[in-house]
């Protein structure tokens, strides 16, 4: 509990002397015999350990003030605990420790510090991969130094961190330091983001009230699991487990991101989906002519390269729309005997947008594209506005025809063309392989149906059109799939890991219990293909515990 719990909080709170100090006391009730050993190892070379101690101190004291910088050099045998995790992490035993000592400098000011790195550096070969400057990029618990080793005066390793006295107090003392800084004066909001999980600790105590769920959630809540990768020039980045060079690339920029086709790991070339492990040193391989693909969705494990990918789909979605409505608008146009290209560069477009509720012409086109407003609308605005000498013709009232243009890969033909105008009925959700008509609404496009939905044969006969799957496509649909099964532990994890094991993801889920000791389970699932859906009812209705299955809109063992 201490080591799992507490000390991973002082040390989140950048209280250091604490993590420390627990860390060694957890330990010492643990596993007393290894405690001991390495206590009983350091005490035999304590009087070496500190005439060591002086001379290196001595040694870098006087280089710094030859050169004017005025600093006090302290030096420390490692805790106890921190020395058995270098063991465990290296396999050997005490013996073969041979850097348990470390050194701290501590200058004036932040340029005293990397100046008495390069000092350092060059009295001592430095190890190369092992500089980190924590005083660039600092810790999420604020702690600042610059971390370097060195080959020492006497042939062995040598840990040196190097900071100024206000990093020394935060580290040592952590928040309660940082804060008293800032008495007085207003908090900005990255500190605030940055402590949020104090917040999120106090809210989990609040709301569990037994011990061990409590530390069950703490440890899943605050301490997730983490890897630390490094780029080509030894910068370290943290990313949640399962993370892939996708998370990486976006991490550096988007731009990166976007045109990523690939990764070096530790001079090897992997895949996208590669899963990044602590200690990687990641290289990100890009192409101009790269592009996201909608699998870099599943793929990606951060919220920010998750982001970043949606928004890219976004903006292209847009600029086709953009794009598909000034084609509308000019077959209008051109149907109407107007110079398009006069009005596109006028003030009057403007004011049409403005009309609608709109910023742009921009705004106003991709609406156009979207289906939201058809291009008679336009020329009725139009005409509303145009001084007598540029007199528009009012158009008739006419439905607008439904404009059939590419839309993405993988939707739905229209006269052998794909259509960015289609759309998928919500009331039967029609999945690849299953008969389908086309429905032409006013002003929002095509509609695309099962040919068996009962509101498609509700429907006007003149509105239905002929459409067919664009076989191409490897997307994903919706589908609402509700089944009954036993209210018994465990029963979710087993109905996840059944799609899961058919590379079905589950998009939403809805639980409702029953008085009978059963449950009604309401779930959005994403699937390739009718048939893909056969076979997760099939599974389903096979597994124990549940009851019945069936897909939305349809009884129960049909589909």
């Amino acid at each position: 509990e201490t080591l799992d719990i507490y000390a991973p909080i002082a040390n989140r709170l950048g209280i250091d002397w604490m993590k420390k100090e627990l860390e060694d006391l957890a330990f010492y009730y643990l596993d007393p015999f290894a405690y001991q050993e390495i206590i009983n190892a350091i005490a035999k070379k304590s009087e070496e350990q500190e005439e060591y101690i002086s001379k290196v101190k001595q040694i870098i004291s006087e280089k710094l003030a030859e050169r004017g910088l005025s600093a006090r050099v302290l030096g420390r045998v490692k805790h106890v605990y921190s020395i058995y995790r270098k063991m465990l992490a290296q396999n050997i035993d005490i013996d073969h420790i041979y850097d348990i000592i470390a050194f701290r400098v501590i200058l004036k000011d932040v340029a005293n510090c990397y100046e008495a790195l390069s000092i350092i550096h060059s009295m001592w070969e430095p190890i190369p991969g092992r500089y980190k400057d924590y005083i660039g990029k600092p810790k999420p618990n604020m702690y600042q130094s610059l971390h370097t080793s060195v080959i020492g005066p006497f042939g062995e390793r040598m840990e040196i961190q190097i900071r100024t006295e206000k990093m020394d107090r935060i580290a040592n003392e952590g928040i309660a330091a940082h804060w008293a800084y800032k008495e007085g004066r207003k908090v900005d909001e990255g500190e605030t983001e940055r402590f949020s999980w104090i917040r999120q600790l106090l809210e989990v105590h609040q709301e569990i009230k037994n011990p061990k769920d409590f530390i069950r959630s703490v440890k899943f809540k605050l301490f997730p699991d983490e890897v630390y990768v490094f780029t080509p020039d030894g910068e370290v980045k943290a990313f949640p487990k399962g993370s892939t060079p996708i998370d990486f690339a976006y991490s550096i920029h988007s731009e990166v991101g976007h045109h990523c086709v690939g990764a070096r790991i530790n001079g090897k070339m992997v895949p996208l989906k590669y899963k990044l492990q602590t200690g990687d040193v990641v290289e990100i391989i890009t192409s101009s002519k790269q592009r996201p693909s909608s699998d870099w969705l599943n793929i990606a494990r951060t919220s920010k390269a998750k982001s970043r990918i949606r928004h890219w789909f976004k903006a292209q979605e847009t600029e086709r729309s953009i794009s598909l409505g000034r084609e509308i608008l000019e077959k209008e146009f051109r149907k109407r005997s107007l110079n398009f290209s006069h009005f596109i560069n006028s003030d009057i477009l403007h004011e049409v947008a403005v009309g609608f509720s709109l910023k742009s012409v921009k705004d106003l086109l991709a609406n156009v594209g979207y289906g939201k407003i058809s291009p008679g609308q336009v020329v009725g605005k139009l005409c509303h506005l145009t001084a007598p000498e540029e007199k528009v013709e009012k158009p008739e009232e006419v439905e607008p025809e439904p404009d059939v243009r590419k839309k993405l890969p993988g939707g739905v033909k229209v006269k052998g063309v794909s259509d960015i105008l289609v759309r998928l009925a919500r009331c039967c959700s029609p999945l690849p392989g299953e008969p389908i008509v086309g429905y032409i609404t006013k002003g929002h496009g095509i509609t695309v149906h099962r040919a068996k939905c009962p509101n498609i044969l509700k429907g006007s006969k003149d509105r239905i059109i002929d459409v067919e799957w664009d076989e191409t496509g490897d997307g994903v649909y919706p589908v609402g799939v509700d089944l009954i099964c036993s209210n018994s532990k465990g029963m979710l994890a087993t109905i996840s890991a059944a799609l899961s094991n058919l590379d079905i993801n589950i998009h939403e889920a809805r639980i409702n219990a029953r008085p009978d000791e059963k449950s009604l389970c309401r779930f959005v699932l994403e699937v390739r293909n009718y048939g893909q859906l056969q076979k997760a009812l099939s599974v389903l209705r096979n597994t124990a515990g549940i009851f019945q299955v069936w897909r939305r809109g349809f009884s129960a063992g049909s589909a």
